[in-house]
């Protein structure tokens, strides 16, 4: 029998630079950035027939959410330059055409990490079982025990820092001179 593929496929994907000012200026400075995601929602709504318009279906990528509120909420840009794919599935998203070259290298160093986690689980073999007996419960005795006292000792630790919070240091006493009587 056949597996099915986890990933959807991809139907249609297509560039374009949205006009975001149009849908910001309607709103207080403060609202600013919330409704030109909302109006890029909108349009890719209308750009890539997503059915009934449902704006739950369309997903904005991380790094073009953090470009739109880079200047801050009441400053967004006035349009922008979007990579729209949607799925068979009938989710749409968006991501940033020209990413900034900081974040490609903090993508690289994200993949790079768990292409090694990967390796690194592949490579260690599983321990053999030991067999059961007396040995196998002095050892989770002897963990248990010794997690015990590791919270202890942070609960302590919590204890005394409390403790120096309300302690006051020592501070100079600065006496104030009395005005001379005449």
């Amino acid at each position: 029998m056949a597996k099915k593929s986890a990933e959807p496929k991809i139907i249609l994907e297509r560039e374009y630079i949205a006009p975001l000012r149009k849908g910001w200026l309607k709103v207080p400075d403060y609202k600013r950035a919330n409704k030109a995601v909302k109006t890029l929602k909108q349009f890719v709504a209308r750009h890539m027939k997503v059915y009934d318009r449902d704006l739950r279906k369309i997903k904005i990528e991380q790094v073009l959410n953090n470009e739109i509120r880079f200047r801050g909420m009441k400053k967004p840009p006035a349009k922008i330059k979007i990579k729209v794919k949607k799925y068979d599935s009938g989710i749409v998203k968006v991501e940033l055409v020209d990413v900034p070259v900081h974040v490609k290298f903090a993508r690289l160093r994200e993949e790079k990490k768990k292409t090694e986690l990967k390796k690194k689980a592949v490579k260690e073999p599983k321990k053999p079982a030991e067999p059961s007996g007396k040995k196998t419960e002095e050892t989770k005795e002897t963990k248990e025990k010794e997690q015990a006292s590791k919270e202890e000792n942070l609960t302590k630790a919590k204890m005394q820092a409390k403790e120096m919070k309300h302690v006051t240091k020592n501070k100079k006493i600065i006496v104030q001179r009395k005005a001379l009587a005449k």
